[in-house]
């Protein structure tokens, strides 16, 4: 069995329910499978070859599901290309993974100019070139292609961040996709009600959630716009019943003029993920949505759902800077530097093993030895695993600041900082500093309409930390930089702290 069997046969037994919910109309389940059909025999058509590469560049859409599941019917290798990244960046990913094909929107044509790979456009094409219509056209009719491929093989090459260094190819098997689904549909329920609102961009972590909701016969509500107003009315209008967002978005979301729960009337899961919620946070949340919060662990090396905190695990505070227990097919443990695994209680390197992590990075066989130890997962977070099985992180193993010989843990000062009233998110990190070492510093984003000092702010974290992990300075910013998803970029805002001297 392969991922996209998941969806065959939900296709096969629920024919004429919904699969997709877009502004422009709905698809049912047998509309999409003769499409991924057709699809799947258009890209075979293309490229024969199994396992290349087809990079898609473009926005939520029913094209760009229907392209992404053709990829995985036909046994190719999927390559995510998130169109709000650069053309550079995108030009590296596209150099280093030489898809045969390239599926993409019109207006992410200049992000890939230049680039090799034989154009499929989602919409309207250029003289001469093909477009998914036309290739659906084609090959309508096609039947059910077969896939005869090992578990190991590839179904997919997603890049890491890079927000910490330069991004590395991490190849996600068959294995791996196969674990994420039945994760996913243990862990949150999904049946043939749910109704997911695609609130993240497929490119990133709302792929893992297509099939496994699929599978079940549920339904993709696609935004009608972007941004948080979009979002709420997709719930509001069109049924939403569970989404997957960065932090950001859900505060966003509360912050919307008029914003209540009545705004979310059948919200059943509100899945969190890409960065920490600090304490108070989840507690101004949960008053606002009701006990639906719940978020995942894990990695593009271990994709998504190592652990996981599900909504009633947040009903004891003690939880709140959990991320949870782990999940089905994997091992989560704490190693110490020589390898020893270490009992509850102690911190050390996260690590995993098991059915949900990488065979390796693309092409790069040394980083791969690297992270992959013995069958382990070197994930580069430090935490532990208190004695009820619940994991906590205390920060990457490099973005840990040591300071004047002590050890300080980002994290902990980060959710010391949130709990100021006039505190709307925050970074912490370290620069150098020659009486030192290291000095912690910290950059503030505050809430509309609040205000604090610098004074105010450091004297707050001091009074719950101590002097060691108070920041010695402390950047305002009207807004944090952010990547494309919403993750504040803690390397952009500790050079903007260097540069300012």
């Amino acid at each position: 069995m392969y991922p996209i069997d998941f969806f065959w046969r939900a296709a096969t037994r629920w024919p004429t329910r919904t699969a997709i919910d877009a502004p422009e109309g709905t698809v049912s389940y047998a509309e999409l499978a003769a499409h991924v059909r057709a699809l799947a025999a258009g890209l075979h058509a293309i490229d024969p070859s199994p396992q290349s590469r087809v990079g898609i560049c473009a926005h939520n859409s029913v094209a760009h599901i229907a392209a992404l599941l053709a990829v995985l019917a036909s046994g190719k290798v999927w390559v995510p290309l998130n169109p709000k990244s650069t053309q550079p960046e995108l030009r590296r990913l596209v150099d280093a993974t030489e898809p045969s094909i390239l599926v993409l929107d019109a207006d992410c044509a200049g992000l890939l100019a230049g680039a090799p790979g034989q154009r499929l456009w989602t919409g309207s094409a250029p003289a001469g070139e093909d477009n998914v219509a036309a290739l659906l056209a084609r090959h309508a009719g096609a039947p059910q292609p077969v896939i005869d491929l090992p578990g190991d093989a590839t179904q997919a090459i997603k890049f890491t961040g890079g927000t910490t260094g330069a991004p590395k190819g991490v190849m996600q098997p068959y294995r791996a996709w196969m674990a994420n689904i039945a994760n996913q549909i243990h862990c949150w329920g999904f049946d043939q009600d749910t109704r997911y609102v695609v609130a993240a961009p497929v490119t990133h972590g709302t792929s893992t959630y297509l099939l496994p909701i699929l599978a079940q016969g549920g339904c993709h509500v696609l935004l009608d716009g972007s941004g948080a107003e979009a979002v709420r009315q997709a719930f509001r209008t069109r049924g939403g019943t569970v989404a997957f967002m960065p932090p950001t978005l859900v505060y966003m979301l509360m912050a919307l003029p008029g914003a209540s729960r009545a705004d979310f009337p059948r919200l059943r899961r509100l899945i969190y993920g890409g960065a920490p919620m600090p304490p108070e946070k989840i507690r101004e949340v949960r008053a606002f949505f009701g006990p639906v919060l719940a978020t995942t662990y894990g990695q593009t090396e271990a994709p998504q759902i190592l652990t996981v905190l599900q909504p009633e695990d947040f009903a004891d505070e003690r939880n709140w800077a959990s991320v949870g227990r782990t999940a089905w097919f994997s091992d989560v443990a704490i190693m110490a530097p020589d390898g020893r695994l270490l009992p509850s209680g102690e911190v050390g390197e996260v690590v995993a093993r098991g059915d949900l992590l990488m065979t390796g990075y693309w092409r790069l066989p040394e980083k791969t030895a690297e992270t992959l130890v013995d069958g382990w997962l070197h994930t580069g977070d430090r935490g532990l695993i208190d004695e009820r099985g619940m994991l906590y992180l205390k920060d990457r193993l490099k973005d840990m600041v040591i300071t004047g010989g002590f050890n300080v843990y980002p994290i902990e000062v980060e959710n010391a900082l949130g709990q100021h009233p006039a505190v709307h998110e925050c970074a912490v990190f370290g620069v150098p500093d020659d009486k030192w070492g290291e000095a912690v510093q910290a950059a503030v984003q505050l809430r509309p309409e609040r205000q604090a000092s610098e004074a105010e702010l450091t004297a707050f974290v001091r009074e719950r930390l101590g002097p060691v992990a108070t920041p010695k300075r402390i950047h305002f910013h009207t807004s944090l930089p952010r990547s494309p998803v919403g993750k504040v970029l803690k390397n952009a805002v500790r050079d903007l702290a260097l540069a300012a001297g």
